[in-house]
């Protein structure tokens, strides 16, 4: 059989086998700088980044604390540490249960996961962040697009029509907006999670700029969950957000939460478990990185992929990539994935 015919093979199993709301998506973009590009030369203004470095005395109690951390070893996975300094740094209400998560990305795709139960429906205003309608279609949930007024102020009217008609499980609102910038009223916020009959979640990805937050009112607000970022305040390569919300939530949400397995190895591979392995598997291909899926080989081999261990460039690609396809690898490699809000 020809190449040619390999690949009308292909397309015609993809057809069949994908489905179709994911084969009409585009890939959410990120610019890239070529490995042959000065990063000096460009002015990046693309991602919300803080665009200033840490403070030298900042990096000095990083560089000492990264010291203490034994490496070697695989990190508390509640995070307690983290989840302690956040609360006393931040004001966290105590009686108010906290989440972590790789960036806010990972938190919105365990808030949808959770709730994603069959005839749920995810309704948010729009424009606002694309992963809301995205995480919405992976997880074969009914997004609804409520169009925002022609100045990009919230419709109350419309929204609250919206919810007495799809009583959805699940409403995102972007606390200031993602793109417009602006911020919604507060009583136009209060009415919509009055009205709610399921899970609001107020997404203050950019709390730090705006003179409002309603992370206070999350202890009166039972069904009020305030999702947050570390990323817009100087620290986007750490990858921290958090979810706060009455503990009932954040017990469901922790569930949800699933680490990439890395299993021992005394050979040049490894064995990994991750969430969805075709779906990595392609992507790593889409970046011309070429591994072994063995989903489908043994009902034991379940989302496994088998990958080779290259030199430490090779490895880095192979890290970063994964960072991106993967929300939960972040706890193997450092990083998770690329869509920013």
């Amino acid at each position: 059989m020809t190449d040619g015919g390999r690949g009308t093979l292909a397309e015609e199993t993809v057809a069949s086998v994908v489905r179709p709301e994911i084969r009409a998506l585009s890939a959410y973009a990120v610019a890239r700088l070529d490995a042959d590009d000065n990063a000096s030369a460009w002015v990046k203004l693309d991602a919300m980044e803080n665009p200033y470095p840490l403070p030298d005395a900042v990096k000095a109690r990083l560089s000492a604390a990264l010291a203490r951390v034994a490496i070697n070893r695989y990190p508390d996975a509640s995070g307690e540490g983290a989840r302690r300094a956040l609360r006393r740094a931040l004001e966290i209400p105590e009686e108010a249960g906290l989440l972590l998560g790789n960036g806010s990305d990972e938190l919105i795709q365990i808030v949808v996961s959770a709730l994603a139960k069959p005839g749920a429906v995810v309704l948010a205003p729009e424009p606002s962040f694309v992963m809301y309608r995205m995480d919405a279609l992976y997880a074969s949930t009914r997004f609804v697009g409520v169009p925002l007024n022609p100045d990009f102020s919230l419709d109350r009217d419309a929204m609250l029509a919206a919810i007495e008609r799809e009583s959805p499980a699940l409403i995102f609102l972007a606390y200031p907006n993602n793109p417009t910038g602006n911020l919604f009223a507060d009583a136009d916020i209060g009415a919509i999670i009055e009205a709610s009959p399921g899970l609001v979640v107020v997404d203050e990805a950019y709390y730090a700029f705006a003179d409002a937050s309603f992370l206070s009112r999350v202890p009166e607000l039972p069904n009020l969950l305030v999702l947050r970022t570390l990323s817009k305040v100087g620290m986007a390569g750490i990858r921290l957000g958090y979810a706060v919300a009455a503990p009932a939530w954040i017990a469901e949400l922790n569930k949800v939460r699933q680490p990439v397995r890395v299993y021992p190895t005394q050979t040049n591979f490894v064995l990994v478990r991750v969430n969805d392995a075709n779906r990595v598997f392609d992507g790593l291909k889409a970046r011309r990185i070429l591994i072994k899926n063995l989903h489908g080989w043994h009902p034991l081999l379940t989302n496994c992929l088998r990958m080779t261990v290259g030199t430490p460039a090779e490895n880095d690609l192979l890290l970063s990539a994964l960072a991106e396809l993967e929300p939960s690898s972040g706890s193997a490699s450092g990083s998770t994935r690329g869509p920013t809000q």
